[in-house]
């Protein structure tokens, strides 16, 4: 793990090689004070020697100053290391989430993902911090104060040698109670942040129910959960501060009651007794930055398993290594097709099965059933969104799988059941089709989608800006300005996946009338509820629990098929009744 995240310092090597450096020259300088200060003391007052404490005072000041101006190097660069880390972090991370199929989407919870990019980006940049850092800092300044001890007395640095495997082995045993729990909290993290981001984006629904109340108890709930294992993770860890405390004052104290007796003794000077006792401060506080550093690896850890998981996550749809960049035309081909969600080849999951299907180039072609038919799932086979269990889906009289992916999606045009806008300008959202496209082309595209007219209302017209998500624009608006997206890649294949619904019946026959006139080429297919919406098509395709139930122009299915008869009765009649009401 440590190993995999480790090239991701890359180009802050310089700065991850200079920390430690300086942080050594930092320890030096503040082993060397303490052993000065005993020479004033024992040599200098005691001899009355005034010009010798001046000379060493010297070498005192400017050995602090080079202590004070080392560790502002250090933590300069040290800043910079674990900045930059977590930078190379983040985007690897967002550039391996670019690279998944909806198969591997669906295997993290969008909450999950930003919580790993975040917080789990952030504990893992902490802990780099203190490792180059503090985790060099004190083992050296554990080693010169030792040695140090050892060449004033002996006897007193031998204290240290029982005190640090005691309290070695109490951080090590606090660290492996402690890893559990925090694997646990960060998994509520993820939780935590679903709920947070399900509220937000559905706010004005909570308000329009006014269940502010319910989502607050769902928040206290999750948030509860969240206190209660950091509680249980920070008690253990919490030991960590008073054993380092009672080993800190036990060896102060013995330290003072031996070099005591010494100094009675004759066998060490009052100096002497000052700064073995200085090290012992900078011994035990190596030990407690030793022990800081274990904590925050302790968090670290479980966010470091959580990051490898998303960078070592292979994508289920890839490239081969020869690959076909050109999509003949717009001619698709379903061949004993069946679609599992699930990594059981359950036949009983089974979203779609035995699908068979041509459709030429240029063709319309309309697709209806009812909710949980999978619809949406089979035209997400197209462009390899998803890939099919069993049979062979062609485009262009190509297997998709023999397709370069980008050369293939770029091809096929989707409108997502769920339409999208991201913040910026509406002509921004468009050049998502083309960023290339000049405004001439985006208004002929907005005028295929029925845009063009709403759009030039707006005072800013094509340079409106919109909110996140697109929500001070209408859902007829939104979805018509996703219609004009897709249209703008010039598509092979444009799938409208029951995007016209927001839309009026009027509205929506203007958009089937110009893409009949206008891309008469390009094979359309069309996912609706309403009838109307594919009544004109070439061809329809029922679909009734992931299998076909028929297909044929509307005429023909009125008389061989059940389903399509009694949905198209349904709505003629309500449509009548709608009208004698008005």
């Amino acid at each position: 793990m440590f190993k995999k995240l480790a090239k991701y310092v890359k180009d802050v090597k310089k700065d991850a090689i200079l920390t430690p450096i300086f942080v050594i020259f930092e320890v030096v300088m503040e082993v060397v004070i303490p052993y000065l200060m005993a020479k004033i003391i024992d040599v200098g007052i005691q001899n009355s020697d005034v010009k010798y404490i001046l000379e060493i005072g010297v070498f005192l000041i400017v050995s602090a100053i080079l202590s004070l101006a080392f560790g502002m190097l250090s933590g300069r660069y040290a800043s910079k290391a674990s900045a930059g880390y977590a930078k190379n972090l983040r985007k690897a991370m967002f550039d391996k989430i670019q690279t998944y199929s909806f198969e591997n989407i669906d295997k993290f919870s969008t909450s999950s993902l930003i919580t790993r990019l975040t917080t789990d980006v952030t504990n893992v940049q902490m802990a780099f911090q203190m490792i180059i850092r503090i985790l060099v800092r004190a083992p050296i300044m554990l080693i010169f104060a030792l040695i140090m001890s050892f060449s004033i007395s002996t006897r007193l640095a031998c204290i240290f040698l029982v005190a640090i495997p005691i309290l070695g082995f109490l951080l090590i045993f606090i660290a492996k109670k402690a890893h559990p729990h925090f694997e646990t909290v960060f998994k509520k993290y993820d939780e935590l942040n679903r709920v947070v981001q399900e509220d937000l984006n559905g706010i004005r629904v909570v308000k329009a129910y006014a269940k502010e109340d319910l989502e607050k108890a769902k928040f206290k709930k999750v948030n509860d959960e969240v206190f209660s294992f950091f509680k249980k993770a920070e008690k253990i860890v919490a030991f960590n501060s008073p054993v380092m405390q009672l080993t800190v004052y036990t060896c102060i104290l013995l330290i003072s009651w031996f070099g005591a007796q010494t100094i009675v003794g004759g066998a060490m000077q009052t100096g002497q007794l000052s700064s073995i006792i200085t090290y012992a401060y900078q011994i035990l506080m190596s030990l407690m930055m030793l022990s800081m550093v274990f904590v925050m690896v302790i968090i670290a850890q479980s966010s470091a398993e959580r990051i490898v998981e998303v960078l070592e996550e292979e994508p289920a749809i890839k490239n081969k290594e020869k690959t076909v960049k050109e999509v003949k035309d717009g001619s698709i081909s379903f061949e004993n097709v069946s679609f599992c969600y699930s990594d059981e080849k359950d036949k009983s999951k089974f979203a779609l099965r035995n699908i068979n299907l041509e459709i030429k180039a240029g063709e319309t072609v309309g697709i209806i059933g009812g909710t949980g038919s999978s619809k949406s799932t089979l035209v997400q086979l197209i462009p390899r969104l998803y890939e099919a269990t069993k049979g062979t889906v062609r485009v262009g009289g190509v297997d998709v799988r023999n397709y370069d992916l980008e050369t293939l999606r770029d091809s096929v045009s989707m409108v997502l059941q769920k339409n999208v806008l991201f913040s910026g300008t509406i002509s921004e959202n468009l050049r998502w089709g083309n960023k290339e496209a000049d405004d001439e082309e985006l208004e002929r595209v907005c005028k295929l989608a029925q845009a063009d007219d709403f759009i030039k209302q707006f005072p800013a017209k094509y340079e409106t800006v919109l909110d996140q998500g697109g929500t001070n624009v209408s859902g007829g608006q939104k979805q018509r300005i996703c219609i004009a997206r897709a249209l703008l890649k010039k598509p092979k294949i444009l799938i409208l996946d029951d995007s016209t619904s927001a839309v009026d019946t009027k509205t929506d026959a203007l958009i089937r009338k110009a893409f009949r006139e206008e891309i008469p080429n390009t094979t359309k297919i069309i996912i609706a509820q309403r009838i109307s919406s594919v009544e004109d098509a070439d061809k329809i395709v029922v679909l009734n629990d992931g299998r076909i139930d028929g297909i044929g122009t509307s005429e023909e299915l009125l008389k061989t098929n059940k389903i399509y008869r009694e949905v198209y009765e349904s709505q003629v009649k309500g449509d009548e009744e709608n009208g004698e009401e008005n």
